[in-house]
């Protein structure tokens, strides 16, 4: 059986980009603004970019953020993509403003500790040891846009990280809950064998 998949559209976020990236790691998908369809679907992708703030006004003026916070409570599969991984943590400080942000995981995001921001193009990752969402792609580079992250690691997560003059957070395994600060959709083949795992996960979780 193929899984369900659903592109969360709340308004933000490369909404298309990321629904034709499913598609071509092999799998079906829709972008839908209903949730009850995303919270029904055997995989929900939530993207995000631009501010951390805007992002999450946007997800509450839709009525987002209790669906991504119950299916992480319910261990339901999900992935967030860039500003998308970053509101899944408490807050996030920009411009000298902290906004309150999902809050699944402990910690701020902050602005990077880095000479040339924002920090933009390919870079390699450390990925966790035994690493679902890296299997096959441990040593590939993937692609960056972004001038804040998180540095602090989930409780239990498998926890990847980047370095640019500190190590930040490139990508976490919290149970089903799957994110990256980076953008697998603009990774080339790396993103689409991270998506192909995803989904690869998903259908091990339906049997």
């Amino acid at each position: 059986m193929s899984a369900d998949i659903v592109v969360l559209d709340y308004g933000v976020g490369n909404v298309h980009s990321a629904l034709r990236a499913v598609e071509r790691a092999g799998a079906a998908a829709e972008l839908t603004a209903d949730l009850s369809r995303a919270a029904a679907a055997d995989g929900l992708l939530v993207p995000g970019v631009g501010a951390f703030g805007a992002v999450m006004d946007a997800l509450e003026s839709a009525g987002a953020v209790e669906v991504i916070r119950t299916r992480h409570r319910q261990q339901r599969p999900m992935l967030g993509i860039c500003v998308g991984m970053q509101v899944l943590y408490t807050s996030g400080t920009e411009h000298g403003l902290t906004t309150a942000g999902i809050g699944l995981w402990e910690g701020n995001v902050t602005r990077l500790d880095a000479p040339v921001l924002p920090h933009m193009g390919w870079n390699t990752v450390s990925a966790a040891p035994g690493s679902q969402m890296f299997a096959g792609i441990a040593d590939e580079r993937f692609y960056f846009v972004h001038t804040y992250a998180a540095t602090e690691a989930p409780a239990d997560a498998a926890v990847t990280t980047c370095t640019l003059d500190r190590p930040f957070i490139a990508a976490v395994e919290d149970g089903t809950t799957w994110a990256t600060q980076f953008h697998p959709e603009k990774s080339g083949h790396a993103g689409t064998t991270l998506l192909a795992n995803w989904i690869q996960a998903l259908s091990a979780a339906q049997k």
